[in-house]
């Protein structure tokens, strides 16, 4: 007769724990999609040295990955966890989806940094790409280093025509960056944690079937409508 009591104790102290874990993993995402809007805030606070506007209104998509880490010594790797998000049919953005990057290098290197990296998507190519699987930069769609300023779009990259521009910012410095190996793929797992439900897939996300979207996706659709 003792064991009912214990196993009522039991189920209570696992559902307080399961609780907390679940609240810490959608405290961490809620600061991964507000991380990617202070990222956007910050960069197109200054124009002169950001993504080239006419470039940002005409892209499809935009992938921002904050504080992807890189480290290495002679072999190197990068890895950073981020948000995507689309324009949706009245021209805004859609709600957001998360997704990993990871690649590898090979050369003489030494130590860890971390970047911002920004992405611009002009076609639905490699949106699409990656909601079937895991997309390989330069290899499933051309990528090229963005052109950074107002005016650079003019000269560079035969009047933008890559499928992805590339940048990062580390230690306050924006500039466009070779992502070409570089693997993206959608964080299935991150995305029904966020959302609320398992198995929401990143096509009912951007065509806005999510329900109870977290308030912190406002801030992020609000650094980019600016």
């Amino acid at each position: 007769m003792r064991t009912r009591p214990f196993l009522c104790m039991l189920a209570v102290i696992l559902t307080m724990l399961f609780n907390d874990t679940a609240l810490a993993a959608e405290g961490d995402e809620a600061r991964k999609v507000e991380a990617a809007a202070e990222v956007l805030r910050e960069i197109m606070e200054v124009p002169e040295k950001g993504l080239p506007e006419s470039l940002f209104h005409e892209a499809y998509g935009i992938a921002v990955i904050p504080e992807v880490i890189k480290v290495g010594f002679v072999v190197g790797g990068r890895w950073g966890r981020g948000v995507v998000v689309v324009r949706d049919s009245s021209g805004g953005w859609s709600d957001p989806s998360f997704v990993t990057i990871t690649g590898g290098s090979v050369g003489w290197q030494i130590g860890a940094q971390s970047t911002d990296v920004i992405l611009v998507f002009k076609s639905s190519k490699g949106v699409e790409g990656m909601t079937r699987g895991k997309f390989t930069l330069g290899a499933d769609a051309a990528i090229a280093a963005g052109p950074v300023g107002r005016q650079a779009e003019a000269a560079t990259d035969a009047q933008l025509k890559a499928e992805i521009y590339s940048y990062s910012r580390s230690r306050g410095l924006f500039a466009g960056v070779s992502l070409e190996g570089s693997a993206l793929q959608i964080d299935d797992e991150w995305n029904g944690r966020f959302y609320g439900r398992s198995g929401i897939t990143p096509g009912e996300i951007f065509t806005g079937k999510a329900q109870g979207v977290p308030a912190v996706v406002d801030k992020l659709k609000d650094a980019l409508s600016r």
